[in-house]
């Protein structure tokens, strides 16, 4: 059976004057409308279509991609609001409601918020909540250290950002691990840095350190090369200077440079780092 909410494959069942009907693995016949069909599309295809419900409460096929599937969470704006809640845009025709008892604040129209896509079993339709922590945390988490994640940017706090990460489990990256701007809704590959026996989960930006020294070599050694083989930046300089440029820690920098240095790439001099 179709999954609503997400994007599925389906066989192109028959043509109609109004559009395509998609058939699911138990013969179920939905119905893609006119407008997303293309010349290219033949009786017996298989292709793949998202399964929602238009405004008419019937179930429908889109070769649109909204910007969060059930299961989900995205940084979407309100577009209108009205007794049931508000409604956001989700990239589709059809809106995507947050009822009002899935706001953690009363919405306003123009501002964007993190919000959860998921089936509301009681009216089933297509729904999203803003309420995120009932969504997150809700099995083991089941990372090592230095595992790769995907994580999208939450909530900034005073000890730096709130983080969704696969999905699954809420994250923090503290104001020290960051050197680049970040901004709510921002999604991120990132790495598993500890779970503490809480359950609470820190992320970085960085990978392992020996990876990360060999990335940023290559970044210096880039910077070097569009700039006449020459910086203003040593391994003496400041940390916001080094900051500003390769968007790392001084500590950081001076193993990438001294990686270089190793390898008799560069030259260090008193105000200014030379490539050989």
């Amino acid at each position: 059976m179709a999954q609503l909410g997400k994007v599925n494959t389906l066989k192109i069942a028959r043509k109609t004057d109004f559009g395509l009907y998609l058939e699911d693995n138990d013969g179920n016949e939905i119905l893609l409308p006119k407008r997303y069909v293309t010349n290219d599309m033949q009786i017996g295809d298989d292709i793949e279509a998202f399964i929602y419900k238009d405004s008419e409460d019937r179930i429908v096929a889109t070769t649109e991609t909204p910007k969060a599937q059930v299961g989900e969470f995205a940084l979407l704006k309100v577009v209108a609001t009205n007794k049931m809640g508000a409604f956001l845009d989700w990239g589709l025709q059809k809106d995507i409601l947050v009822p009002f008892r899935e706001q953690k604040m009363r919405m306003e129209i123009g501002r964007s918020y993190v919000v959860y896509v998921y089936v509301d079993y009681n009216s089933d339709r297509i729904v999203a909540s803003a309420k995120l922590d009932k969504f997150l945390d809700n099995r083991p988490a089941e990372y090592n250290q230095g595992d790769a994640v995907n994580i999208i940017v939450a909530q900034q706090t005073d000890l730096g950002y709130k983080v969704i990460i696969d999905n699954l489990h809420s994250g923090m990256i503290y104001h020290n691990e960051i050197f680049k701007d970040l901004k709510i809704g921002d999604r991120l590959d990132a790495f598993i840095k500890n779970v503490r026996e809480d359950g609470k989960i820190d992320v970085t930006l960085a990978d392992r350190a020996d990876r990360r020294t060999l990335e940023l070599a290559d970044k210096v050694l880039m910077y070097l090369m569009k700039n006449n083989r020459r910086m203003p930046i040593t391994d003496k300089s400041s940390p916001e200077a080094i900051k500003a440029i390769f968007e790392c820690s001084k500590k950081d920098f001076k193993k990438a440079i001294g990686h270089l240095y190793k390898k008799k790439l560069i030259m260090l001099l008193d105000t200014e780092t030379v490539m050989v």
